[in-house]
Formats: structure tokens, sequence, C-alpha cells
């Protein structure tokens, strides 16, 4: 099997937009990177929603496997580049999702009961108004291959 490299961050700095990083990866990639989700969700990084302040003083972690705030808090890089490629559609496409639903002629209604996810969340992948997690798109591979 061949050796996983872990993502490294070399660069990251807070963006304009509210709870958003602007990361530069070791391969030379960049990435806009909106962390509010996390933020927004666990208790850890109240302190990150309580203080835009305090946001905005992000630095690098050692050895680039991490991005911190202070002693307390802290963001993985592979979490990171993680959200990156959800964010940025590479995981799967709003139109690669829309195609997978009339492929197998799914409403949104059907396609939401497949998923286990709610209709609203099925349009708004659909519209690419939400980035698509990695969970969901290998569901719809496995959907995919299942006869029904």
């Amino acid at each position: 099997m061949p050796k996983k490299t872990l993502p490294r961050i070399i660069a990251v700095v807070a963006d304009k937009k509210p709870l958003t990083l602007r990361i530069q990866w070791k391969d030379g990639d960049e990435s806009r990177v909106d962390v509010s989700g996390l933020v927004n969700t666990f208790r850890i990084y109240e302190p990150l929603r309580a203080s835009p302040d305090l946001f905005r003083k992000v630095q690098l972690g050692e050895f680039g496997t991490d991005v911190v705030w202070n002693d307390a808090i802290d963001m993985a890089a592979d979490t990171l580049w993680r959200l990156a490629q959800e964010q940025s559609g590479v995981t799967m496409s709003s139109d690669a999702f829309k195609h997978w639903r009339e492929r197998k002629a799914y409403t949104l209604d059907a396609a939401a009961q497949a998923l286990g996810l709610s209709r609203r969340m099925v349009a708004y992948y659909e519209q690419g108004a939400k980035p698509i997690p990695r969970v969901v798109a290998l569901a719809t591979r496995a959907l995919e291959m299942s006869p029904v």
C-alpha cells in the first residue's frame, strides 16, 4: 500500500470574509477555507465566535500540521485540507450531483430519503449553495452501483 502523505501548511492568514482562512499548502496550492461550520458547532471554538480579533490572530502551527490561535485552540491541517476539497467541489460538483440524481430518476424527496438527508439539503447541494461532503459523494457512488 502506498504511503499516505499528510497535507502540510506553509502559510495561513485570516481572510476578509468572517471565519474564513487563506491557506498556502506545501505542494504550492492555495485555498480559501470557510471554517464557520466547525467554529459554530464545537464549544472549543467559542472564543473565535466571540472575538473576530482573536480569529485574525491565526498562526501556523509547528511543522505545518495545524493552525493555532492560542495554546487551547487549533485545527488540524488534514481537516482544513478536507474542507478545502469539499468547498472547491473536488469531492463532487453540484452538476455531478444533479446528474447522479437524474440518472437514478430520483426526485429531490427520493434522493433525500436515499441519502438520509433533508430535501432542502439535497436542493442546496444541487444548486451549489452548500459544498457536498465527502460522505455524501461516497454515498452517491454506492447508490449508483445499487440496482434500485
